[in-house]
């Protein structure tokens, strides 16, 4: 896989941005985003098989993340998701990229739609896996206890005290470990996040030995305090957007076993309708035994849906 997929530094708006691409590109483009604490490397999988089916893939490091720069310490926190949706765009024009698939993970998807609603004569269509839309900014200061992880994580300093402890290895397999299963992570008082798995409980069947070792690496030479500060730190300015009307087809990927499944609000935005009042044209779809990884854990059923979809907007109809 490293001999086909190639690499890129990217100069994107005064940082240098890694990029991932494989493939010709003859049915057109699709990009990657990731989530945490993911890379470019969890898209291996969707990579080759888009590749072989004919699309260029693009799967970045997001800013700040694996082999992309860092921003300047002075203007870290000033960073938001509008800079994410931003350096997409910049990618497709560094790339001469007309109009692209973009596809988002976790947090990713949050760019992932923004780059649809404001750009939609470059998207041809989105398609998102584990995080439905919100018109507002996800808040869980009253919905979720103090030990949830995204409270503790959006906490300053909280979390690189807890993962300093360890490596980033260490880091990396304990929240593979741990936020691959069904239950909400939460810590209870006087524990951390990093204590409610431990170096006994094996990995997932579907992740390697190889894969940690890739996983950090990356993050050995990222560290985790600005992977930490976009999402977990930047989740109140995600965009408000009460009035969105999608203008392309969007595809919802869901793994039942999610534990994001049982975050509030985000069962009945999947099931309840509550999505399709923005997207005229949606497809939502369900993996039965899909974990928050789905793409790497079940990745022959999410190249199905991913491709099925590319396959229903071909150029001529974008």
């Amino acid at each position: 896989m490293a001999q086909e997929i190639e690499h890129a530094q990217l100069p994107v708006r005064g940082i240098s941005i890694h990029v991932a691409q494989v493939g010709k590109g003859e049915l057109g483009t699709v990009v990657f985003l990731h989530g945490f604490p993911e890379i470019w490397y969890s898209w291996r999988h969707q990579m080759l098989a888009a590749a072989a089916a004919g699309y260029r893939a693009i799967a970045p490091d997001c800013r700040g993340y694996g082999l992309s720069d860092q921003p300047p310490e002075h203007e870290e926190s000033s960073w938001a998701f509008d800079d994410l949706v931003a350096d997409v765009l910049a990618i497709l024009d560094a790339f001469s990229v007309p109009k692209a698939f973009v596809v988002g993970k976790d947090f990713g998807a949050v760019p992932a739609y923004e780059f649809a609603l404001r750009h939609p004569e470059r998207t041809r269509g989105v398609a998102c896996l584990g995080i439905p839309f919100s018109p507002v900014p996800f808040s869980f200061d009253t919905t979720m206890p103090e030990g949830f992880y995204i409270r503790r994580w959006g906490e300053p300093g909280r979390a690189e005290a807890d993962f300093g402890r360890y490596d980033a290895r260490r880091v990396v397999r304990t929240v593979y470990v741990l936020f691959s299963g069904a239950e909400v992570p939460i810590a209870k008082e006087g524990q951390e996040i990093m204590d409610l798995a431990d170096m006994s409980t094996p990995l997932p069947a579907w992740f390697t030995e190889e894969d940690l070792d890739a996983y950090a690496e990356l993050y050995e030479k990222s560290g985790f305090r600005y992977p930490l500060q976009m999402p977990y730190r930047s989740i109140h300015k995600m965009p408000n957007r009460l009035d969105a009307k999608f203008q392309v087809p969007v595809l919802m990927v869901m793994g039942e076993k999610d534990y994001c499944f049982k975050f509030p609000g985000f069962e009945a935005a999947l099931r309840g309708g509550a999505m399709e009042g923005f997207m005229p044209d949606l497809k939502i779809t369900f993996i039965p035994e899909g974990s928050h990884f789905v793409q790497e854990q079940l990745p022959e059923q999410v190249n199905e849906l991913l491709l099925g979809f590319f396959r229903d907007h071909p150029v001529a109809a974008a």
